[in-house]
C-alpha cells in the first residue's frame, strides 16, 4: 500500500450534518470522503479545477462504496483519512473515518476515478504521470 499518498483532516460533526435520528446522515460521509480526496490532491500540489483548465483532463468518480460501522453524533471529533492505493489505469482511494474519543473506525470506504480528456470526453486508459507522482506513485 502507498503511504506517501495519505491525507488526513480532523473536524467536529456540525449540527447541520445530522439526520432526524440525531446521527450523521449517511450521504455526509461521502462529503467527508470528498474533502479528504481533494486534500490528498492538494497535498500533492494539484488543484483539480486548475488542472482541468490547464491540461484538459478531468478525473470523474466512477465508483464509490461505504461501509457504515458506527454512527457519529453531534460535535464528536473525528479524523477522515484518504490513502491512494492505485494510480495507473485508474485512481483508487481508500477512506477511513475514525472517532477520535476512542479510535473507533466508524466508516470505511473506497472511491475510483478515471482520467477523461476534455472537451472530447474521451476516456484515457492511463493516469497522467504528474498525477501519479502527486499521489505518491512512481512515473
Amino acid at each position: 500500500m502507498n503511504t506517501l499518498g495519505t491525507h488526513e483532516f480532523r473536524m467536529a460533526v456540525p449540527f447541520h450534518d445530522l439526520d432526524p435520528m440525531q446521527v450523521v446522515w449517511h450521504g455526509n460521509y461521502l462529503k467527508y470522503f470528498d474533502m479528504a480526496r481533494f486534500g490528498l490532491f492538494r497535498q500533492g500540489g494539484v488543484d483539480l479545477y486548475r488542472y482541468s483548465l490547464e491540461n484538459h483532463c478531468i478525473f470523474p468518480v466512477t465508483k464509490t462504496s461505504a461501509k457504515h460501522i458506527l454512527s457519529l453524533r453531534h460535535n464528536e471529533d473525528f479524523l477522515c483519512r484518504a490513502t491512494a492505493r492505485e494510480a495507473y489505469i485508474k485512481i483508487v482511494i481508500d477512506f477511513q473515518i475514525i472517532r477520535l474519543a476512542d479510535g473507533a473506525i466508524c466508516t470505511r470506504g473506497q472511491g475510483e476515478q478515471i482520467a477523461v480528456k476534455t472537451p472530447e470526453m474521451e476516456t484515457l486508459y492511463e493516469i497522467p504521470s504528474d498525477i501519479r507522482a502527486a499521489l505518491g506513485f512512481p512515473g
